[in-house]
C-alpha cells in the first residue's frame, strides 16, 4: 500500500412534347399515333391516300434539317403540292393525286371531348414561302429559353453561394462561439470540475535536507486553511518550505497548523491568503453507498489540476499506510474508489456527483506493494479518508494544534492473519498490554483475547480494529465481541482518549 506524493434534373422545357426522332413528313400525310413507336398498330389513314401507310417517305423528307431551317409548328403546310407524285410513288390515278386534305388524327385533340389545343402533332419543315405562325413550337422555344435563363440564374446563385462559403476550400460547419453555448450543466463531471478546481491547490513541500515532493490540498474555510494529508507535508513540517498553487497559477506560501500522523491528516494555513476564497462544500461520508459516482482532483506525478472519475467500490476498507519514511503507519477505515489515483493525488478531494467532498485521497494499492514502497501507479484501487473523520481531526488541529485519538486501552498484535485483533501479552517497552483502569480493563478484556467484531463490523486484524476505533470520538460507547478459550462473549467499552502522536 503506497501513499507516496503522489436537383431536379428536368428543366422547364421538359413539359413540352419533344420533336419526333424521325424526319418530319408533310402535314397532310398523317402519322401513326405516339403509341405506334412502342409497337402498337398504326393509326388509320385516309382511304384516298393509302401511300402514307404503304409507301416510303418522299426523298426530300428523308433528308435531315438544313442548317438554316428548324421544325415548324403543328399546322398545315401552305406550299403548293407538285402536279405529279414524286418518283417512287404509285400513279396519280391510283393515288388520286393530289390527295384530299388529311383527316385530323385522334391524338391531335387535348381532352376527352376533342376540344382544346392541338398538341403532339408531327413537326414540319418550314417553307420559305409560308407564313410563320406562333404556336406550340414558339411556346416551346420560349419555355426552353426561360429554362435556360432560370438555369443560368440558379447556376449563378449557386456559384455565388459556393464561392462565398469556400474561401479556404473547406466545407465544414463551425459551432457557435457564444460562450453561453459552452456552459456545462452543474450536474455533469465538467460542471463539477469547473466549480471545484479553483478551490484545489497543488502543494510543494521542500524539506531543509533537500527532500520533498508534490501533493494536493483543498480550501477548507475562508480564513485560508488548507486540508491535506500528513505525509504530503511531513518532510517540510519542521524545517522547510511549503507553497500552495491554485489552478489560476497564483502561488502562496503556507505553514503547518497541525498534523495527525495516525489519521494521516494535516492542516496548513496560507500566510497571505487571497480575498474571496471559496471552500469546497463537505458531504456526509456515512451516507455514501457502494456504486456512487466519484470525482478525484489532484496532481498525479506533478500534473496539476487533473480530474479523474470512478465509483465507490467499497466502504469501511481497513487500510494501513505509511509515509515512505519507515516511521509509524496511519490507519483508516477507508472509502475505496476506482477513480485513478497516483502519487501526487494525496491530500486531494474525492467528490460525489454533486461536488461535495466525501473523502481525502490518501493511499493506493499496487501489485506487490508494501508499506513504505515509494512509487506505485493506479490499478483502480484507491483509498480515501472519510470526510466525517477528517473534519473532526481538522477541527481539533485548528483548535489545539494536536490530534486527539480514541483508544480502548489495550495493545493488539498487528499481524493480519490471526482472524481477529489479538490482545498482546505485553505492551511497548514491556508495559502491560491492557492499561490498568483503562477502557478495556474496565470492560473485562485481558491479554490473549481475540476481538472479532467492533459494533457490527467484522474485525479480522489489529489494523482493522484500529481503523474502526478511529472513526469514533473519545467517550463513545461501543460493543466489542471477542473470543476467549474458544468461547464468544461481548463487552461494552467506553472509548478513552490519547493526545498527540508521541
Amino acid at each position: 500500500m503506497s501513499t507516496e506524493n503522489e436537383g431536379n434534373e428536368g428543366n422547364a422545357a421538359g413539359a413540352v412534347p419533344s420533336v419526333p426522332s424521325a424526319p418530319p413528313v408533310p402535314a397532310d400525310a398523317p402519322q401513326g399515333s405516339p403509341e405506334s413507336t412502342h409497337g402498337s398498330p398504326p393509326a388509320p389513314v385516309h382511304p384516298e391516300a393509302p401511300y402514307a401507310a404503304a409507301a416510303g417517305q418522299p426523298p426530300h423528307a428523308q433528308q435531315p434539317f438544313p442548317p438554316s431551317e428548324e421544325p415548324a409548328t403543328a399546322t398545315a403546310h401552305t406550299a403548293p403540292l407538285p402536279a405529279t407524285p414524286p418518283p417512287g410513288f404509285r400513279s396519280a390515278a391510283e393515288a388520286n393525286w393530289p390527295p384530299p386534305p388529311p383527316a385530323v388524327p385522334a391524338y391531335a385533340h387535348h381532352g376527352a371531348d376533342g376540344g382544346g389545343p392541338v398538341w403532339g402533332a408531327p413537326a414540319q419543315l418550314h417553307s420559305p414561302e409560308g407564313p410563320r405562325k406562333r404556336g406550340m413550337g414558339g411556346l416551346a422555344a420560349a419555355v426552353v429559353a426561360a429554362a435556360l435563363v432560370a438555369g443560368g440564374i440558379g447556376g449563378a446563385l449557386g456559384y455565388w453561394a459556393a464561392d462565398r462559403n469556400s474561401g479556404s476550400g473547406s466545407t465544414t460547419v463551425s459551432a457557435s462561439a457564444n460562450p453561453r453555448d459552452l456552459k456545462r450543466d452543474p450536474g455533469t463531471v465538467a460542471g463539477v470540475a469547473a466549480k471545484a478546481l479553483p478551490s484545489v491547490v497543488t502543494i510543494d513541500a521542500q524539506g531543509g535536507d533537500g527532500e520533498g515532493g508534490t501533493g494536493t490540498g483543498f480550501v477548507y474555510d475562508k480564513e485560508g486553511h488548507i486540508l491535506t494529508n500528513n505525509h504530503v507535508v511531513a518532510s517540510a513540517a519542521d524545517s522547510g518550505q511549503l507553497t500552495a498553487t491554485f489552478s489560476n497559477g497564483k502561488k502562496y506560501d503556507a505553514e503547518v497548523v497541525g498534523r495527525a500522523q495516525g489519521y494521516d491528516v494535516a492542516v496548513l494555513k496560507l500566510k497571505n491568503p487571497p480575498s474571496g476564497l471559496t471552500p469546497l462544500s463537505l458531504g456526509n461520508s456515512d451516507q455514501v453507498a457502494v456504486g456512487d459516482s466519484t470525482i478525484a482532483i489532484g496532481a498525479p506525478f506533478g500534473l496539476s489540476n487533473t480530474v479523474t472519475t470512478g465509483i465507490i467500490s467499497a466502504k469501511n476498507r481497513p487500510v494501513a499506510s505509511g509515509d515512505g519514511s519507515g516511521g509509524s503507519n496511519s490507519y483508516m477505515s477507508a472509502l475505496q474508489t476506482d477513480a485513478s489515483i497516483n502519487p501526487g493525488n494525496s491530500g486531494g478531494p474525492l467528490l460525489d456527483s454533486r461536488g461535495a467532498v466525501i473523502g481525502i485521497n490518501s493511499a493506493i494499492q499496487s501489485s506487490g506493494s508494501s508499506v513504505g514502497q515509494t512509487q506505485a501507479g493506479s490499478i483502480g484501487l484507491g483509498f480515501a479518508i472519510p470526510i466525517n473523520q477528517a473534519t473532526n481531526v481538522a477541527q481539533q488541529l485548528i483548535k489545539t494544534g494536536q490530534p486527539v485519538y480514541p483508544v480502548i486501552g489495550a495493545t493488539v498484535m498487528m499481524d493480519d492473519k490471526t482472524g481477529g485483533a489479538v490482545i498482546s501479552d505485553q505492551g511497548a517497552g514491556g508495559t502491560a498490554a491492557v492499561s490498568k483502569d483503562g477502557p478495556a480493563a474496565r470492560a473485562g478484556l485481558r491479554a490473549g483475547d481475540v476481538i472479532t467484531k467492533f459494533n457490527d463490523t467484522v474485525v479480522d486484524s489489529g489494523p482493522t480494529l484500529i481503523g474502526e476505533i478511529w472513526t469514533h470520538k473519545p467517550g463513545d460507547r461501543v460493543t466489542v465481541t471477542y473470543k476467549r478459550d474458544g468461547k464468544t462473549a461481548t463487552a461494552e467499552v467506553t472509548l478513552g482518549e490519547r493526545k498527540g502522536d508521541s
